[in-house]
């Protein structure tokens, strides 16, 4: 069977009452004023993400204007005069920076025109400057005006990322390098000269970076030289810079770190064993830590008003939507943005179990376990995450609950190439290392069989991006283990990937996947077109028809393949989507499709409804 469906995104006829339920809207990216006193942050709960502001203590949020686009996210000027939001056309990668007034006036585009990609770095102290990396086939580190729109190129190269600027502007800070090997360096403004900061070690990466305050040192969050990622500080006034561990620990890796305008003090993210968040405000000049009490399982977004007295954190949980919360650093008090959070975070659902399990090759793995009521085992699916350097948490997943509704258990693992656990964990499955990736996922399956989990025969596999590569590279070389399988924007052959994504991300992808000329025989084996003659189960192929990161021609040609085999399959294209689902009813008509094909293809208990039926459903939805 094929089907081959296109969920429109606009310009509709008028929506009937939806018959399929859409999970509560989600709030998130938030960006204090300069004072504290209002929040600017992203919401889809109209349907699109979009920009809305609220006053900390007002009941109601104001919308702002922001066309038909979707916002990924916002910041606010320390004038507290303008608003920048990138924002993504037609959901693809490529990404545009806007700017308004914080009443919703004098809207418009300052970067990313034509082919460009734009993202805000951060904005310079008292003013309308911002630092800003455009990407195209070769980065740019720019200087723009948001009220006058003036630029000014401070320096261009091949995988450039502008990450800070000293307030002054005589010095900036660059990132350069691929996927899991990068490094910093200083920039002298006015020479255009450029010097590397941090010894070559040959391992790691360095990520995130800010000056320290005077511009007179570097803060760097780098797993360069520890297995788990740490805080450094380089001081420039040495002649040979070397860094200096500021805060790190040995059973939790520093995922985040967001400073105050003073750079005085740090909000400090520490992802914990299994992906749970912790917060802790670290004085930068006396070394003193104090925990906060995280208001949900995963944390992120964290950001300080330029003030300092307003922390905002965006948390999360299995049954607990992204929310935006308030932090008083005096007292490291949460308190929520909306006044009905509460309601939120009590919702229905089930609360996941860590797994822990060895790989075939003894390397300890661990995963999530959503588990249907009543005794097992019962029809599971096994999640795969995306990246492969992003990791499995427990943070608000509808889909899994879902599932595990309609008596599907649910196994979300991290396999090697997964972040959150050190630096050798994810560089485990570079270049021929993804062979135990694959690996991975069929120890998965055994461990969940011979736990009495899964019932043998109605085992299945599901994930999104680099997900969606493990589910058609494990069906391809392990037929017989799984029945069933969803891959949503999925690789499926590593030389059409690399010939169609964006420049930059090809570039950058070479560390992880390998040389598409120097290791195009290795690419060629890893790829799920190569071996598609076993594939022969049921497949759904799930793509936004404007992904530019893994074109929609990948899932495409595995359509085709396996229509040419008359092997079962459905292809669902949504229209005005990209790598990532941004409209909530698209999002819904994704899940949708994903629940029924799983349940029927696996046999749960709950009968499903035909796939059409489940689609024309979702495209009612709002």
């Amino acid at each position: 069977m094929s089907v081959r469906t296109e969920v429109p995104r606009r310009n509709r006829p008028a929506r009937r009452r939806p018959t399929v339920i859409l999970p509560p809207g989600e709030d998130f990216a938030p960006a204090p004023s300069p004072d504290g006193r209002r929040v600017a942050y992203v919401s889809d709960r109209s349907g699109t993400p979009t920009v809305w502001v609220r006053d900390v203590d007002a009941a109601d949020a104001v919308a702002l204007p922001g066309g038909d686009e979707p916002v990924l996210s916002v910041s606010w000027s320390p004038d507290g005069k303008w608003l920048a939001c990138v924002v993504a056309p037609g959901g693809a990668p490529r990404t545009e920076l806007w700017v308004l007034r914080p009443d919703g006036t004098e809207r418009r585009q300052v970067a990313g025109f034509g082919r460009h990609s734009a993202s805000l770095s951060r904005w310079l102290p008292g003013g309308a400057l911002m630092a800003v990396t455009e990407t195209a086939e070769r980065n740019a580190a720019v200087l723009v005006d948001a009220g006058t729109g003036q630029r000014r190129v401070l320096a261009e190269d091949d995988l450039l990322t502008l990450l800070d600027v000293t307030d002054d502007a005589r010095a900036a800070l660059l990132r350069r390098g691929p996927r899991n090997a990068r490094w910093l360096e200083l920039l002298d403004v006015s020479t255009g000269d450029r010097v590397r900061l941090l010894p070559d070690t040959g391992r790691g990466s360095t990520d995130q970076g800010w000056f320290g305050p005077g511009g007179t040192s570097v803060l760097a969050r780098t797993d360069a030289f520890s297995e788990l990622a740490a805080l450094v500080r380089i001081d420039l006034a040495e002649p040979t810079p070397a860094p200096t561990r500021v805060a790190a620990r040995a059973d939790a890796e520093l995922e985040y770190v967001a400073l105050d305008a003073r750079r005085e003090r740090a909000a400090l993210l520490w992802n914990t064993y299994g992906g749970r968040s912790e917060l802790s405000l670290y004085d930068l000049a006396t070394g003193v830590a104090r925990a906060v009490t995280a208001p949900g399982e995963v944390l992120d977004d964290a950001v300080f008003a330029d003030g300092g007295d307003l922390l905002c954190v965006t948390a999360q949980g299995p049954v607990q939507p992204r929310e935006v919360w308030l932090v008083d650093p005096a007292t490291g008090t949460p308190r929520p943005l909306r006044p009905d959070t509460d309601a939120a975070r009590t919702g229905a659902g089930v609360a996941p179990q860590l797994v822990d399990l060895r790989a075939r090759d003894g390397l300890p793995l661990s995963g999530w376990l959503y588990r249907p009521a009543g005794p097992g085992p019962w029809p599971t699916a096994i999640s795969l995450h995306g990246g492969p350097e992003a990791q499995e948490r427990p943070g608000y997943n509808p889909l899994f609950q879902a599932l595990v509704a309609q008596g599907v258990a649910v196994f979300a693992p991290n396999v090697r190439g997964s972040s959150g656990f050190g630096r050798s964990f994810v560089a485990a499955d570079n270049l021929a290392g993804r062979y135990g990736a694959i690996a991975d996922v069929a120890a998965c399956a055994d461990h969940l069989i011979d736990s009495g989990v899964a019932r043998p025969g109605q085992l299945g596999c599901l994930g999104r991006s680099y997900g969606g590569y493990l589910v058609l590279a494990v069906l391809v070389n392990f037929p017989g283990l799984f029945a069933a399988g969803v891959a949503e924007c999925g690789i499926s052959d590593f030389r059409t990937f690399y010939a169609g994504t964006e420049p930059w991300i090809a570039a950058a992808a070479v560390s992880k996947y390998g040389d598409p000329v120097r290791d195009a025989e290795l690419l060629r084996d890893l790829s799920p077109m190569t071996r598609i003659d076993q594939l022969d189960v049921p497949v759904l192929l799930i793509h936004g028809a404007n992904d530019t990161n893994v074109p929609a021609g990948e899932s495409a040609q595995v359509a085709q393949a396996l229509a040419a085999r008359d092997v079962p399959h459905a292809h669902l294209v949504l229209a005005g989507e990209g790598h990532d689902f941004l409209a909530r009813d698209n999002a819904e008509a994704a899940r949708t499709a994903t629940t029924s094909w799983l349940t029927r293809h696996l046999a749960a208990a709950t009968p499903a409804l035909p796939l059409v039926e489940l689609l024309s459903d979702a495209r009612k939805g709002t």
